[in-house]
């Protein structure tokens, strides 16, 4: 979303994704390198229009080749 006006309800969204990723990896160190890595693939998952944080989570992890079950 660089050089692009971003709405304060798209920001809203993608943090909720990021939140929700984080979550599901359970990362809680934002120094981690993959919280960046994470980041920039919901910004660009969001700019194709999938605005559900939901599913920018999902597509992310998907996208990112992370199986949550690996981490049980």
């Amino acid at each position: 979303m660089s050089g692009t006006a971003t709405s304060p309800e798209t920001v809203a969204r993608l943090n909720r994704a990021y939140e929700e990723a984080l979550r599901a990896l359970y990362l809680v160190d934002r120094n981690d390198p993959i919280t960046d890595m994470v980041a920039r693939k919901i910004i660009e998952i969001g700019q194709t229009g999938i605005d559900d944080p939901k599913r920018l989570c999902a597509e992310t992890l998907k996208q990112l080749d992370i199986d949550r079950r690996s981490n049980s």
